[in-house]
């Protein structure tokens, strides 16, 4: 197994999955970024972005859905991998799929299927049988009840909880802390406990 990553994107985020390789036995090579001003973190180099010397695994380490889905369709499907932190606990019936991360403490329940480029954030819980679509943030302590279905490029608060068997739209943001009780429609930001709609928003992930 290749145990070499580049990560695009010098954020706080990158540095958290930096410390995950690591703890996964692997090493980071490069970190890619368009930022003259940032030429390493933690020790490695940061560069713009170059495929051909790409020759072990590629994370998007950027947290926001719409940047991390625009860089994703000018790069190889085949370049990218997943990655997890060895704390994590993932059911072998789940599914995660390419370009997702899932931090520690982590724990994903049975028959759950998680999208591309997904996050699924520090001591997240997402029970059984979820789905997760492409370009979610699942914010640190989230908690997803079984059954419950979050929509492409949403994102879900920290600290916030979804209740079983609910649909979460597209293009959604749970503000921090919130309770969803019923079905959200796609593309509104929703706070509070229950939670309440408070802004429509143009259609942009």
């Amino acid at each position: 197994m290749n145990n070499k990553y580049y990560l695009y994107g010098a954020s706080g985020h990158c540095k958290v999955l930096i410390d995950i390789v690591k703890l996964n036995g692997g090493s980071v090579v490069k970190v890619y970024d368009d930022n003259p001003l940032v030429d390493k973190i933690f020790g490695i180099d940061v560069s713009d972005y170059k495929k051909n010397e790409i020759t072990g695994n590629l994370i998007i380490s950027i947290g926001n859905n719409k940047i991390r889905k625009r860089i994703s369709k000018r790069i190889d499907k085949e370049l990218f991998c997943k990655l997890m932190h060895p704390s994590s606990i993932v059911d072998k019936s789940s599914f995660i799929d390419i370009g997702t991360v899932v931090m520690a403490g982590t724990i994903i329940n049975s028959s759950t299927k998680i999208g591309k480029h997904c996050i699924i954030n520090t001591a997240s819980s997402i029970d059984h049988d979820c789905v997760i679509e492409d370009y979610v943030h699942v914010s640190p302590n989230s908690t997803l009840c079984g059954n419950t279905r979050v929509g492409e490029g949403s994102h879900v608060g920290a600290g916030s909880v979804i209740i079983q068997g609910v649909t979460v739209g597209k293009n959604v943001t749970i503000g921090a802390g919130s309770v969803i009780i019923s079905d959200v429609p796609d593309n509104v930001t929703i706070v509070g406990n229950p939670g309440k709609i408070i802004k429509k928003k143009k259609y942009e992930i």
